[in-house]
């Protein structure tokens, strides 16, 4: 069975629970509802959190900023005015591609936290992110919340949807990258740090957008935005399979570049995951609850 090295660690304060795996899945792993439940977002890099607010100046024209290459979740630390873009859950037809060609058009790259259970049922599309320049991470298999398992059936089910993941992409010859979200924002110190120890990027939250509200594209842009002024920069959090943050994005990239922001790309130091100690071929003996 997959699973992954672990190691125990402090703990680490995660988001509220959600109410049940129900709520996000209506039938199954892929009969998603246009809506995620989460908790709210707490700050957890506190480098980040010194940042001071960047000034209004005129936009420098390009929304593109630079490449943030990093091995460790340590080393993602923003410049003011920067922000790095992220949707999880997907992929998800008719509305990836969509959110690839308003990146597109921008000229920016995202890094795309995918379940799975997506990626396996639509390959193409995981693979269509990976060619068109975007950092493709995990984001488990199924979405479960990781807390409410046993410690090895979370680390399996971390290692089954990185593994579905790299399947999916491994079609076309491209790489997964080690980013990996935890679902709801749910985790331990337990489980963090053994992803840590085993080489894997645990990308946080600095400003959720709340797209799985049922609300208007306009209003999620609005509510993102006054968050992002108020913070000066960091990891937005989106979704790619909701039409409100289709319908919002580029207009939403657009206020960015006049507000003057930039949009890092974020990258693994090494690619692929073939050098890292994440995924095992035998789960290990003794780790159990």
């Amino acid at each position: 069975m997959l699973s992954v090295t672990v190691l125990l660690a402090a703990a680490m304060a995660g988001c509220a629970k959600p109410p049940s795996q129900n709520d996000h899945f209506a039938s199954g792993p892929l009969a998603f509802q246009d809506q995620t439940i989460t908790g709210s977002v707490r700050q957890s890099a506190s480098a980040r959190l010194q940042q001071p607010m960047p000034d209004r100046i005129v936009s420098h024209g390009a929304l593109a900023g630079r490449t943030l290459e990093v091995a460790t979740t340590a080393d993602i630390i923003l410049k003011p005015g920067e922000v790095i873009l992220t949707f999880d859950d997907g992929p998800r037809a008719g509305k990836t591609p969509a959110i690839l060609d308003a990146l597109d058009a921008h000229g920016v790259k995202a890094t795309f936290l995918m379940l799975g259970s997506a990626a396996s049922a639509n390959p193409k599309l995981a693979q269509m992110v990976a060619q068109r320049g975007h950092s493709v991470g995990s984001h488990t298999y199924s979405h479960v919340d990781l807390n409410t398992l046993s410690r090895q059936a979370a680390l399996d089910e971390i290692a089954r949807g990185e593994a579905a993941v790299a399947e999916a992409l491994a079609g076309a010859g491209q790489g997964l990258s080690p980013f990996f979200r935890f679902p709801y924002l749910s985790q331990s110190g337990y489980l963090r740090t053994s992803l840590l120890q085993g080489d894997v990027v645990v990308l946080d939250v600095d400003i959720d957008s709340k797209d799985y509200y049922r609300e208007p594209g306009a209003v999620v842009a609005a509510r993102t935005l006054d968050r992002l002024e108020a913070r000066g920069s960091g990891i937005i959090l989106f979704h790619d399979i909701h039409q409100r943050t289709v319908d919002m994005l580029p207009g939403f990239l657009d206020e960015l570049a006049a507000r003057g922001y930039s949009v890092v790309r974020l990258a693994p130091r090494h690619d692929g995951i073939f050098s890292r100690s994440v995924i095992t071929a035998q789960a290990s003996a003794g780790i159990g609850s």
